[in-house]
């Protein structure tokens, strides 16, 4: 088996000695030997490690999932590696979708103030009917809830996991008069997780409202949401039948 010192190591897999030495602090990896003078001494083993670490963090992965990974790849069967992964990589597929989906709105909402604001400006000071204003002010305007998610991504990636999971219970989208979506769910839908779904979600994401009904045709989730967001609720909920 072939050795090799950190920065030999270091050459080979693209990492600085300073990365090397802070993944061994944290036990991602762990030098195979040590010479007599306390040079660390890596094998064909930490190549292979580190190259599976690049690649989790080429996908965004985390230090905390990658720590996860490797407590997995160290019980050296591939399958449980694969599953695992492929399960994060399908989270972060869903959150990179609503977070496209929402500064695609947010993108819209940017363009259209951009082409209010080019005209011609008012003499005097800024005033009703200018384009700094919006075009319909009201004596006290209610503040406009932006389609935005207040979660860090990695929050994102796993309030959408549990989204995925409780949305299995689906088994039919379809819309509303109003414009929402309704999802009917099936009788063994945890209710619990649902209703803190619901609460957690509308703290995140104040332009959705939610309402949970029973009624002859089973249980159901309406979803609401503005009509700048349905890009974001498709991606999150799935798209009318």
């Amino acid at each position: 088996m072939s050795t090799f010192t950190i920065g030999q190591i270091a050459e080979q897999t693209g990492f600085t000695t300073s990365s090397l030495r802070y993944y061994e602090g944290i036990g991602l990896v762990t030098p195979a030997a040590r010479t007599d003078a306390g040079y660390r001494v890596y094998d064909d083993s930490t190549v292979a490690r580190l190259a599976f670490i690049a690649r989790a963090k080429q996908l965004g992965c985390t230090l905390e999932e990658i720590t996860d990974l490797l407590t997995v790849w160290d019980e050296s069967s591939c399958g449980p590696v694969q599953r695992r992964f492929h399960a994060l990589v399908t989270a972060k597929i869903a959150a990179t979708q609503r977070q496209l989906a929402e500064l695609s709105a947010f993108s819209t909402q940017l363009r259209t103030a951009a082409e209010h604001l080019s005209g011609e400006p008012v003499d005097g000071p800024c005033a009703p009917g200018c384009a700094c204003l919006p075009e319909a002010p009201v004596a006290r305007p209610a503040p406009e809830v932006p389609i935005v998610c207040s979660l860090p991504a990695g929050g994102i990636e796993d309030r959408t996991a549990e989204w995925s999971a409780l949305l299995v219970h689906v088994t039919a989208r379809e819309a509303t008069p109003d414009g929402g979506l309704r999802l009917a769910l099936d009788p063994a839908t945890p209710v619990a997780e649902l209703a803190r779904l619901v609460t957690a979600e509308q703290d995140c994401c104040a332009f959705f409202s939610f309402a949970v009904t029973v009624d002859p045709r089973g249980l159901a989730l309406e979803v609401r949401a503005p009509d700048g967001a349905a890009s974001v609720v498709d991606a999150l909920f799935g798209a009318a039948a």
